[in-house]
């Protein structure tokens, strides 16, 4: 059963995300031959003020 996360910051709308977690989802599917019916992706929303880049708050 492979399980993807996939970390992003808040702010995305619902279908943004649904159609991110198909895509990953297909991609699993195509590339290590795993049942669609197995594959797990969760996503982790992460609010502006707990992410940086470069040690620069985003939010």
């Amino acid at each position: 059963m492979p399980l993807v996360e996939v970390t992003i910051m808040e702010g995305r709308p619902r279908e943004k995300k649904d159609a991110m977690m198909k895509e990953v989802a297909e991609a699993v599917n195509r590339t290590l031959d795993a049942p669609m019916e197995t594959i797990r992706v969760v996503i982790r929303e992460v609010p502006p003020s707990h992410w940086s880049v470069g040690g620069v708050p985003k939010g």
